[in-house]
């Protein structure tokens, strides 16, 4: 197949025995097909060209069951998808905040925690809150509920096991794991802050 002067077929049967200079060519050669694939259905925490080397590593790899049955640039197509849904699959399962993600009210709220235990300044309330809130986004729909009903509402354990049908013991185990959570996801921000 000829695409643009540029004889794919040559090109690959050269790659195929392992001629550096000729996976150079077609690297150049499909490079604006993949970081346009890249660029479509790229998950918004991972970086373009992180994610344009992770799809140019699989082509090479798999570069062997690549039959022909099809142009090369609709395979490389294919495995450009892919390798995006993966990462997008990826991030919707470990869904992660980075301080990039904050406003810059919430980026100073974690900078005032990182800085010092003293109390925030009541000026930083309102960013505290939201930042609490992106925070709670981040546990599972349960965890969420607990923290909400036992810290920002002011129930007893109690009133929480009574209105979701848990034990107390349940109640009690879930807000502490929730709890970790939570300080886990600030102290990755905080640590974000520090560098």
């Amino acid at each position: 197949m000829q695409s643009e002067g540029f004889d794919v077929q040559a090109c690959l049967a050269q790659v195929r025995q392992g001629d550096q200079e000729a996976a150079c060519r077609l690297l150049s050669h499909l490079h604006p097909l993949v970081l346009k694939l890249v660029r479509a259905h790229r998950p918004r925490r991972t970086g373009e060209e992180d994610l344009v080397q992770t799809v140019f590593m699989k082509v090479f790899a798999k570069l062997g069951q690549y039959r022909g049955q099809v142009p090369l640039e609709h395979w490389v197509s294919r495995v450009a998808v892919n390798t995006c849904l993966s990462q997008l699959q990826h991030e919707r399962i470990r869904p992660e905040l980075r301080l990039a993600d904050l406003t810059e009210d919430e980026e100073d709220v974690v900078q005032n925690l990182a800085a010092s235990a003293e109390e925030l300044p009541s000026d930083q309330g309102l960013a505290a809150r939201e930042l609490v809130a992106k925070l709670l986004l981040r546990l599972d729909a349960k965890d969420r509920l607990v923290v909400t009903l036992l810290h920002l509402e002011g129930r007893s354990v109690r009133e929480v096991s009574e209105a979701t049908g848990w034990s107390p013991a349940v109640v009690k185990v879930r807000a502490f794991r929730a709890r970790r959570r939570l300080r886990g996801y600030l102290n990755l921000l905080m640590d974000e802050e520090s560098l």
